[in-house]
Order: structure tokens, then C-alpha cells, then sequence
């Protein structure tokens, strides 16, 4: 996922994406622990996602004039 296509979504629509992102990256965690994931670097990818997701929420916080 990229930056573009996460700045093309609204508000709504990115904390629907971040509560996903969190909820997968839940399981993932979940799924480490017991030794059943294919895939240990889905896990980085996925927390980039969400720190990215985050960043744009709170560009739009700033640009409507809102504090944190």
C-alpha cells in the first residue's frame, strides 16, 4: 500500500482501514506466537501500513485546523 492510494480515501474510510490494519496485525502477532506464520515480514509490512495510514489522518487533522 502506498501513500497515494491511502490520500485518496477520507476520514471514514482511513480509521475503517486503520481498525483493519490493527486487527491484522493482531492475528499476525497471534499466529507468531504459536509458531504458524508463512510470512514473519507481513508483520513490518503491515505496522508501516498502519504508521502510514496514521500519518495521513493526522495531515488532515492539521490541514482542517484540528490539534491532537
Amino acid at each position: 500500500m502506498n501513500v497515494k492510494e491511502i490520500r485518496d480515501n477520507t476520514i471514514p474510510e482511513l480509521n475503517e482501514m486503520l481498525a483493519n490494519l490493527k486487527d491484522e496485525l493482531y492475528k499476525l502477532r497471534f499466529q507468531h506466537a504459536i509458531n504458524q506464520l508463512d510470512n514473519p515480514q507481513r508483520i513490518a509490512a503491515v505496522k508501516k501500513d498502519i504508521a502510514r495510514v496514521k500519518t495521513v489522518i493526522r495531515e488532515y487533522e492539521i490541514k482542517d485546523g484540528k490539534t491532537a
